[in-house]
């Protein structure tokens, strides 16, 4: 079995993230410029409802079950990040709300990589 490693390097933003936290933390490496941002998903969208009830109905299910898988991909995504580090995925949940830029060395001092590469 041949093991992958991640090497994030200047900006590590959104779904580079999602991408970084696939591969286990001791896999994962930051160059000492690298900054990682991490936030909540975003969806704009817009629902028209139009026909008979029924219909509008499951419209509004539909999209509330694509919400709720969304969020809960989401959540998946913080605990693969921060498994094995300092940070809970609640924490990391908390503070991608404000975007959270998180630089190099304190990814490495948080255990959300391996190493930063000088």
């Amino acid at each position: 079995m041949r093991r992958a490693y991640c090497v994030g390097k200047t900006q590590v933003y959104s779904a580079g993230v999602t991408i970084f936290a696939a591969f286990d933390r001791h896999c994962r490496f930051l160059t000492e410029d690298a900054v990682l941002l991490v936030h909540e998903r975003r969806m704009d969208t817009s629902l028209a409802l139009n026909g008979p009830m029924r219909s509008c109905i499951q419209i509004v299910r539909e999209e509330l079950a694509l919400l709720e898988t969304a969020e809960q991909l989401e959540m998946e995504g913080f605990r693969e990040l921060v498994n094995g580090s300092s940070l809970t995925a609640e924490e990391l949940y908390q503070r991608a709300t404000n975007n959270c830029y998180i630089h190099a060395e304190d990814a490495c001092r948080l255990g959300l990589v391996a190493e930063v590469l000088g």
